[in-house]
Protein backbone atom coordinates (compact mmCIF):
# COMPACT_ATOMS: atom_id res chain seq x y z
CA UNK A 1 0.00 0.00 0.00
CA UNK A 2 1.32 3.65 -0.50
CA UNK A 3 2.40 5.39 1.79
CA UNK A 4 3.82 8.80 3.31
CA UNK A 5 5.78 7.67 6.63
CA UNK A 6 7.33 4.60 6.61
CA UNK A 7 8.93 5.11 9.73
CA UNK A 8 12.79 5.37 10.13
CA UNK A 9 13.13 1.56 10.08
CA UNK A 10 11.66 0.70 6.88
CA UNK A 11 12.83 4.03 5.24
CA UNK A 12 16.48 2.73 5.98
CA UNK A 13 15.79 -0.26 4.59
CA UNK A 14 14.92 1.31 0.90
CA UNK A 15 17.15 3.27 -1.22
CA UNK A 16 17.17 7.09 -2.09
CA UNK A 17 15.43 5.72 -5.62
CA UNK A 18 12.68 4.10 -4.14
CA UNK A 19 12.26 6.55 -1.51
CA UNK A 20 11.16 9.36 -4.52
CA UNK A 21 9.20 6.73 -6.29
CA UNK A 22 5.13 8.10 -6.47
CA UNK A 23 3.80 4.78 -7.76
CA UNK A 24 0.38 3.90 -6.65
CA UNK A 25 -0.36 7.39 -5.11
CA UNK A 26 -2.73 9.78 -6.32
CA UNK A 27 -1.91 13.40 -6.41
CA UNK A 28 -3.83 16.32 -7.09
CA UNK A 29 -2.66 19.44 -8.61
CA UNK A 30 -4.50 22.81 -8.75
CA UNK A 31 -4.10 25.26 -11.61
CA UNK A 32 -2.97 22.59 -13.82
CA UNK A 33 -4.19 24.45 -16.96
CA UNK A 34 -0.73 26.75 -16.20
CA UNK A 35 2.43 26.74 -16.73
CA UNK A 36 4.24 25.74 -13.68
CA UNK A 37 0.62 23.32 -12.63
CA UNK A 38 1.50 21.75 -16.54
CA UNK A 39 4.74 20.99 -15.46
CA UNK A 40 4.06 20.13 -11.64
CA UNK A 41 1.50 17.61 -13.21
CA UNK A 42 3.95 16.33 -15.59
CA UNK A 43 6.49 15.49 -13.23
CA UNK A 44 4.53 14.08 -10.83
CA UNK A 45 3.03 11.38 -13.55
CA UNK A 46 6.49 11.12 -14.69
CA UNK A 47 7.24 10.14 -10.68
CA UNK A 48 4.48 7.46 -11.32
CA UNK A 49 1.42 9.22 -9.02
CA UNK A 50 -2.14 8.94 -11.15
CA UNK A 51 -2.67 12.97 -11.40
CA UNK A 52 -5.93 14.63 -10.65
CA UNK A 53 -5.83 17.88 -12.50
CA UNK A 54 -7.82 21.09 -11.28
CA UNK A 55 -8.21 23.40 -13.97
CA UNK A 56 -10.98 26.90 -14.01
CA UNK A 57 -11.18 27.41 -17.48
CA UNK A 58 -8.15 26.26 -19.26
CA UNK A 59 -8.11 22.81 -21.88
CA UNK A 60 -6.03 20.29 -20.09
CA UNK A 61 -5.49 16.91 -21.02
CA UNK A 62 -5.78 14.16 -18.50
CA UNK A 63 -2.40 13.41 -17.20
CA UNK A 64 -2.14 9.60 -15.92
CA UNK A 65 1.10 7.27 -15.32
CA UNK A 66 2.46 4.98 -17.45
CA UNK A 67 0.31 5.90 -20.37
CA UNK A 68 -2.89 5.28 -18.60
CA UNK A 69 -5.70 8.48 -18.64
CA UNK A 70 -5.45 10.93 -14.81
CA UNK A 71 -8.74 12.82 -14.15
CA UNK A 72 -9.52 16.53 -15.18
CA UNK A 73 -11.66 18.30 -12.45
CA UNK A 74 -13.13 22.05 -13.85
CA UNK A 75 -14.03 24.03 -10.65
CA UNK A 76 -13.92 27.12 -9.61
CA UNK A 77 -12.41 27.46 -6.44
CA UNK A 78 -13.61 30.44 -5.20
CA UNK A 79 -16.54 29.16 -4.23
CA UNK A 80 -17.05 27.24 -1.04
CA UNK A 81 -18.23 24.16 -2.99
CA UNK A 82 -15.29 24.26 -5.14
CA UNK A 83 -12.01 22.37 -3.42
CA UNK A 84 -14.35 19.83 -1.51
CA UNK A 85 -15.66 18.99 -5.52
CA UNK A 86 -11.12 18.14 -5.97
CA UNK A 87 -11.27 15.85 -2.99
CA UNK A 88 -14.41 14.19 -3.75
CA UNK A 89 -14.11 13.25 -7.24
CA UNK A 90 -10.21 12.03 -6.16
CA UNK A 91 -11.82 9.70 -3.68
CA UNK A 92 -14.86 8.62 -5.93
CA UNK A 93 -12.53 8.04 -9.11
CA UNK A 94 -9.35 6.27 -7.13
CA UNK A 95 -10.54 5.76 -3.23
CA UNK A 96 -7.43 7.40 -1.82
CA UNK A 97 -5.99 11.00 -2.10
CA UNK A 98 -2.10 11.23 -1.30
CA UNK A 99 -1.19 14.59 -2.22
CA UNK A 100 -2.14 17.89 -3.14
CA UNK A 101 -0.54 20.48 -4.56
CA UNK A 102 -2.02 23.74 -4.32
CA UNK A 103 -0.65 26.03 -6.92
CA UNK A 104 -4.18 27.62 -8.68
CA UNK A 105 -2.88 31.68 -8.02
CA UNK A 106 -4.17 34.78 -10.13
CA UNK A 107 -1.20 37.70 -9.82
CA UNK A 108 -2.82 41.20 -10.77
CA UNK A 109 -0.73 44.32 -11.12
CA UNK A 110 -2.25 47.24 -9.23
CA UNK A 111 -0.50 49.91 -6.80
CA UNK A 112 -1.14 49.42 -3.00
CA UNK A 113 -2.63 52.75 -1.69
CA UNK A 114 -5.44 52.59 -4.95
CA UNK A 115 -6.07 48.95 -4.68
CA UNK A 116 -9.94 48.16 -4.37
CA UNK A 117 -11.84 45.78 -2.51
CA UNK A 118 -12.86 43.41 -5.32
CA UNK A 119 -8.69 43.45 -6.14
CA UNK A 120 -8.14 42.53 -2.98
CA UNK A 121 -10.63 39.90 -2.73
CA UNK A 122 -9.96 38.08 -5.71
CA UNK A 123 -6.55 37.88 -4.71
CA UNK A 124 -7.29 36.73 -1.35
CA UNK A 125 -9.82 34.31 -1.91
CA UNK A 126 -8.10 32.55 -4.92
CA UNK A 127 -4.77 32.20 -3.57
CA UNK A 128 -5.18 31.76 0.21
CA UNK A 129 -8.92 30.95 1.12
CA UNK A 130 -8.99 28.53 -1.64
CA UNK A 131 -5.58 26.94 0.04
CA UNK A 132 -7.31 27.02 3.46
CA UNK A 133 -10.19 25.01 2.23
CA UNK A 134 -8.47 22.86 -0.21
CA UNK A 135 -6.13 21.76 2.92
CA UNK A 136 -8.97 21.46 5.30
CA UNK A 137 -10.38 18.91 2.64
CA UNK A 138 -7.53 17.03 1.51
CA UNK A 139 -6.13 16.63 5.28
CA UNK A 140 -9.54 15.28 6.39
CA UNK A 141 -9.14 12.27 3.32
CA UNK A 142 -5.79 11.81 4.06
CA UNK A 143 -6.11 11.24 7.80
CA UNK A 144 -8.49 8.81 6.96
CA UNK A 145 -6.00 7.01 5.66
CA UNK A 146 -2.96 4.88 7.44
CA UNK A 147 -0.75 6.32 5.16
CA UNK A 148 -1.50 9.87 5.93
CA UNK A 149 -0.51 12.20 3.15
CA UNK A 150 1.71 15.46 1.52
CA UNK A 151 0.37 18.48 0.98
CA UNK A 152 2.83 21.48 -0.79
CA UNK A 153 1.82 25.37 -1.28
CA UNK A 154 3.09 27.10 -4.20
CA UNK A 155 4.01 30.55 -2.63
CA UNK A 156 6.72 32.45 -4.37
CA UNK A 157 9.77 34.44 -3.09
CA UNK A 158 7.63 37.97 -3.52
CA UNK A 159 5.80 36.32 0.02
CA UNK A 160 9.04 37.29 1.83
CA UNK A 161 10.17 40.37 -0.68
CA UNK A 162 7.54 42.21 -1.70
CA UNK A 163 7.67 43.77 -5.20
CA UNK A 164 5.99 47.22 -6.38
CA UNK A 165 2.71 46.74 -7.78
CA UNK A 166 2.25 43.09 -6.15
CA UNK A 167 1.80 44.12 -2.83
CA UNK A 168 -1.83 42.48 -2.37
CA UNK A 169 0.00 39.00 -4.19
CA UNK A 170 2.72 39.33 -1.63
CA UNK A 171 0.60 39.39 1.22
CA UNK A 172 -1.49 36.41 -0.20
CA UNK A 173 1.62 34.46 -0.72
CA UNK A 174 3.18 35.32 2.37
CA UNK A 175 -0.02 34.17 3.61
CA UNK A 176 0.43 30.87 2.26
CA UNK A 177 3.87 30.15 3.57
CA UNK A 178 2.64 30.72 7.48
CA UNK A 179 -0.69 28.46 6.42
CA UNK A 180 1.28 25.70 5.49
CA UNK A 181 3.43 26.25 9.41
CA UNK A 182 0.22 26.53 10.99
CA UNK A 183 -1.12 23.33 8.87
CA UNK A 184 1.40 21.21 9.58
CA UNK A 185 0.88 21.69 13.57
CA UNK A 186 -2.37 20.64 13.24
CA UNK A 187 -2.43 17.35 10.90
CA UNK A 188 1.00 16.33 11.50
CA UNK A 189 -0.50 13.57 14.13
CA UNK A 190 -2.29 12.62 11.93
CA UNK A 191 0.42 11.44 9.45
CA UNK A 192 -0.21 14.31 7.08
CA UNK A 193 2.77 16.92 6.19
CA UNK A 194 2.09 20.30 4.76
CA UNK A 195 5.21 22.47 3.54
CA UNK A 196 5.88 25.12 0.77
CA UNK A 197 7.97 25.94 -2.05
CA UNK A 198 8.65 29.58 -3.43
CA UNK A 199 9.65 29.59 -6.83
CA UNK A 200 12.01 32.72 -8.48
CA UNK A 201 11.06 33.66 -11.85
CA UNK A 202 9.86 30.79 -14.14
CA UNK A 203 10.33 30.78 -17.58
CA UNK A 204 7.20 30.88 -20.21
CA UNK A 205 6.81 31.28 -23.88
CA UNK A 206 7.27 34.94 -24.89
CA UNK A 207 8.54 36.70 -21.22
CA UNK A 208 11.94 37.60 -22.86
CA UNK A 209 10.35 39.26 -25.54
CA UNK A 210 7.39 40.78 -23.57
CA UNK A 211 9.54 41.95 -20.15
CA UNK A 212 13.41 41.92 -21.60
CA UNK A 213 14.49 44.29 -18.98
CA UNK A 214 13.73 42.44 -15.83
CA UNK A 215 14.68 38.94 -17.65
CA UNK A 216 18.11 40.71 -17.24
CA UNK A 217 18.15 41.87 -14.72
CA UNK A 218 17.13 38.41 -13.02
CA UNK A 219 19.40 36.38 -14.87
CA UNK A 220 22.35 39.19 -13.20
CA UNK A 221 21.14 38.72 -9.90
CA UNK A 222 20.80 35.12 -9.93
CA UNK A 223 23.51 33.17 -9.05
CA UNK A 224 22.71 30.30 -11.30
CA UNK A 225 22.47 32.57 -13.73
CA UNK A 226 18.96 31.84 -15.95
CA UNK A 227 15.52 31.57 -14.82
CA UNK A 228 13.73 28.68 -13.36
CA UNK A 229 11.71 25.76 -14.88
CA UNK A 230 8.45 24.42 -14.57
CA UNK A 231 10.47 21.15 -14.04
CA UNK A 232 12.01 22.39 -11.66
CA UNK A 233 8.92 23.18 -9.18
CA UNK A 234 7.58 20.08 -10.16
CA UNK A 235 10.89 18.27 -8.80
CA UNK A 236 10.16 20.18 -5.79
CA UNK A 237 7.18 19.19 -5.50
CA UNK A 238 8.26 15.47 -6.11
CA UNK A 239 10.18 15.65 -3.38
CA UNK A 240 8.17 17.02 -1.05
CA UNK A 241 5.16 14.75 -1.80
CA UNK A 242 7.61 11.97 -1.47
CA UNK A 243 8.72 9.52 1.44
CA UNK A 244 12.66 11.15 1.26
CA UNK A 245 10.77 14.33 2.67
CA UNK A 246 9.12 11.77 5.65
CA UNK A 247 10.68 13.84 7.98
CA UNK A 248 10.12 17.11 6.66
CA UNK A 249 6.90 19.32 7.66
CA UNK A 250 6.13 23.00 8.17
CA UNK A 251 8.73 23.96 5.89
CA UNK A 252 9.31 26.32 2.94
CA UNK A 253 11.96 25.39 0.37
CA UNK A 254 13.01 28.35 -1.86
CA UNK A 255 12.92 27.51 -5.39
CA UNK A 256 14.90 30.76 -7.11
CA UNK A 257 18.15 30.05 -8.32
CA UNK A 258 20.07 31.50 -5.42
CA UNK A 259 18.48 35.33 -5.62
CA UNK A 260 17.32 35.39 -2.52
CA UNK A 261 21.06 35.08 -1.36
CA UNK A 262 22.26 38.55 -2.24
CA UNK A 263 21.70 41.43 0.11
CA UNK A 264 18.91 43.98 -0.81
CA UNK A 265 21.39 46.96 0.10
Amino acid sequence: MPGNSSGPQASRRRSPADLIALDGRVVAVTGAGGNIGAGIAARMAAAGATVVAHTRSSPVEPIGRSGQPGLVVTADLTTPDGPREIVDMALERYGRLDGLVNNAAVQTVAGFSELTDPEWSEMIDTNLTATHRLTQAAAAAMAAQESGGAIVHIASIEGSYPAPGHGHYSVSKAGMIMHARAAAQAYGRAGVRVNVVSPGLISRPGIEQAWPEGVGRWREACPLGRLGTPDDIGDACVFLCSDLARWITGSELVVDGGVMSNPTW
